[in-house]
């Protein structure tokens, strides 16, 4: 409930306490929740430096108030939100691309590009990364014969693979690598 006295509604927003909720040693300060009404009101006449002296004033406002205490990400103990080892690896990427490295090559021999789409739909065929027009070709009858009902007597257990096959067949047949 709101904890404006006589209010009968529900307290959704929060607001400082009448002391002004200020964070202290231990830790943040009091709240209290509001009705919309009521923390509309107290936010149009909340003024965070009431109670102040000048000069408390000013501290709170210099430019560079908080930046010379250190945060937890940055502490030499490492803290919770410790940065992941890189001194493990000999080249930081080799966390992430070693185990593609092998699987293609990065560049066609012609120089035409290949998008990530293209790739995976070169592996779904089962080409290597320099096929032309003429394999893709190839290898896309060979397997749509292995796979259409019509062509394999009526097996339709392989009709996931066959609509694979053809996504594959026109991603590639649009490619700049393939035109």
């Amino acid at each position: 409930m709101c904890a404006e006295p006589g209010c009968d509604r529900p307290g959704e927003f929060r607001a400082p306490a009448a002391d002004g909720g200020r964070p202290s040693i231990d830790g943040p300060g009091q709240y209290r929740w509001l009705c919309l009404d009521h923390v509309r009101a107290f936010n149009a006449g909340y003024n965070y430096f009431k109670g102040m002296s000048p000069d408390e004033i000013h501290d709170a406002q210099r430019p560079f108030a908080g930046w010379e205490r250190e945060t937890r990400a940055f502490s030499a103990n490492g803290g919770a939100d410790r940065p992941p080892r890189w001194a493990d690896f000999a080249d930081p990427l080799d966390a992430i691309g070693a185990r593609f490295r092998h699987a293609m090559p990065q560049e066609r021999k012609d120089g035409r590009p290949l998008s990530g789409r293209d790739r995976d739909a070169l592996r779904q065929l089962g080409l290597e990364v320099d096929a032309d027009r003429t394999a893709l070709r190839k290898r896309y009858s060979e397997l749509v014969r292995k796979y259409h009902p019509d062509r394999n007597g009526g097996d339709r257990s392989k009709e996931d693979e066959l609509q694979k096959v053809i996504a594959a067949y026109q991603q590639l047949k649009a490619a700049p690598a393939f035109a």
